[in-house]
């Protein structure tokens, strides 16, 4: 079973392609990010600028430019829609399961790498993060390229260091230094731990780090010969101040990433504390291949997740490079487990998996009776997915009663796939409450050459994408404030009184764009009422001369 690196390939690719990449395009840009992440390729594509990165036409510096590249790349390649948005972060996200795939054979075997390549790309926060166009899942693979570079080129072979070496560069071009700071820190500490010091030399390969300066400096370069602001913004308050201080309001505290850790390895969750446990080292005097493989993956594990839990910054995507380690180490406790009859091991796995599922199953299912916003209009997106996993725990248990551990682990593996097809279906709730697809295509019927766009109080980043223009943004800037300053943008960061003056009282056609229940009397000036075009998906929109499309 699971023993043909053929049939494991294949029934890797062919599952996982199903449920990365099959319904991908379904729902709209998911805002906040992803409308962010597809606007500024948009921006690039249509100004030919592919060095200096603009949001909404206005400096943005807030990440390096590799996924602005890749987006762009398949907006060309398949048109500016959601697939080709969310395209990258997909199949980034399947590259990392066959790395893993790699990985974990060359350590344990392919059994066990099939099991761990099967756990990274069912867990829950893993496929979801795989979802979404964001630079999250592009800096996991390539982090995960680097160690297992890192890896292959002390174990087998010095030509693998140039994948740790590349992986850090293209890290660093999409993150910026974590890209560098994670892996390196990861080697370091294995290196110090097993005492291999021949390993340094080893690592320090010339070709390698030629191809990391090839790779990740020229943009870096350039972008701060032609912005003389970049590196103090970039690196200084991005790098240093963000991780350091609560200025981007993210703080959570130092515990925040464990019940994200719990949640986000779902179904597989109870497995991961025995498997941690089995892979701890008793001695580090007793240098085996196993204890050093194990060693290197706690540290992967243990090194990124501290970093990113004593940062005063905390988002649930920065703790998706420490899933493929543990994936690793889940796979190779589960293998063992395989043939072990009613083993203890396989005893405690289930019954901490009992323990998260089935609460976990239970409050998805009672949710939609508690929540007075939605309601039950979550019921459908949510009660398959509490059913799967309610069904995995019995399922699990009957076949441990009757000693069929392999029946278990394959039931495992089924119900996995199941809960992860049928959670697919929970982005089609929020594509009605967090994108503004429909309100765009509905205001796309209205506009005119000539009319200005604007949004008041706040900024719905999928706007100007899907608009394929620039909006005038009353009383906001947020994180365009440092593109804000560069030039004369005042016509377009007005704030109240300005945008009255400058827009809804010059004679032009502004559409308005609020949120559904913001009062219009501020509107109502000089014998100016505000006709209210659109409703739609919690937004209103508002002209200051009727409907002219409809003349």
């Amino acid at each position: 079973m699971f023993s043909s690196h053929k049939k494991n390939i294949l029934f890797l690719l062919v599952l996982t392609t199903i449920l990365y990449l099959v319904a991908l395009g379904n729902h709209g840009l998911l805002d906040p990010d992803e409308g962010r992440y597809s606007e500024i390729p948009r921006e690039m594509i249509e100004s030919g600028d592919y060095l200096t990165p603009r949001l909404n036409y206005v400096a943005y510096f807030e990440k390096p430019v590799l996924h602005y590249w890749l987006t762009a790349f398949s907006f060309k390649l398949l048109g500016q829609n959601e697939f080709a948005a969310r395209f990258w972060p997909a199949v980034l996200a399947l590259g990392g399961v066959f790395v893993t795939y790699w990985l974990a054979n060359k350590m344990n075997g392919p059994r066990s790498a099939f099991l761990s390549a099967w756990i990274l790309a069912t867990s829950l926060v893993y496929f979801a993060i795989g979802q979404i166009n964001i630079t999250d899942m592009p800096l996991a693979f390539f982090i995960t390229l680097s160690l297992a570079g890192f890896w292959m080129g002390q174990r087998r072979d010095r030509r693998f260091f140039l994948l740790f070496f590349a992986g850090m560069a293209l890290a660093t071009l999409t993150k910026g230094l974590i890209g560098i700071v994670l892996p390196a820190g990861v080697a370091f500490w294995w290196i110090v731990l097993t005492r291999k010091w021949s390993v340094i030399l080893d690592a320090l390969y010339l070709p390698g780090i030629l191809l990391f300066f090839l790779i990740g400096t020229p943009w870096f370069v350039m972008v701060s010969l032609e912005n003389r602001d970049f590196f103090q913004f970039f690196f200084i308050q991005e790098h240093f101040l963000r991780y350091t201080t609560k200025m981007h309001g993210r703080f959570e505290p130092w515990w925040w990433f464990i019940p994200i850790l719990i949640a986000g390895f779902i179904p597989w969750t109870g497995f991961i504390p025995g498997a941690v446990r089995k892979s701890l080292p008793s001695s580090f005097s007793k240098q085996t291949h196993q204890n050093r493989a194990n060693l290197f993956l706690l540290l992967w594990f243990i090194i990124i997740f501290v970093f990113f839990s004593l940062s005063s910054s905390k988002l649930i995507p920065y703790i998706i490079p420490v899933m493929p380690p543990l994936a690793i180490l889940a796979g190779a406790f589960l293998d063992n487990l395989m043939d072990s009859g009613k083993s203890r091991g396989l005893f405690m796995g289930m019954l901490f998996n009992t323990m998260v599922l089935l609460p976990f199953g239970i409050a998805l299912a009672a949710y939609p009776f508690l929540d007075e916003r939605y309601g039950t209009m979550l019921l459908p997106f949510v009660a398959p997915v509490a059913a799967v996993l309610i069904l995995l725990v019995v399922m699990s248990w009957v076949f441990y009663a009757k000693g069929e551990s392999r029946k278990v682990i394959l039931t495992l593996c089924i119900f996995a796939f199941l809960n992860i097809a049928t959670f697919k279906n929970v982005f089609g709730f929020y594509d009605r409450i967090m994108t503004v697809r429909e309100v765009s295509a509905a205001m796309s019927e209205h506009i005119l050459p000539g009319d200005i766009v604007a949004q008041y109080g706040e900024y719905d980043q999928g706007l100007p994408f899907y608009l394929k223009r620039r909006i005038v943004l009353i009383d906001w800037k947020g994180e365009l404030e440092f593109g804000s300053k560069r030039g004369d943008q005042s016509d377009w960061f007005p704030d109240t009184p300005a945008f009255i003056k400058r827009y809804w009282r010059s004679g032009e056609r502004v559409l308005l764009v609020l949120r559904e229940g913001q009062p219009l009397d501020f509107l109502e000036i000089d014998g100016i009422r505000p006709v209210v075009l659109i409703k739609e998906s919690g937004k209103v929109v508002v002209t200051n001369k009727g409907d002219e499309t409809s003349q």
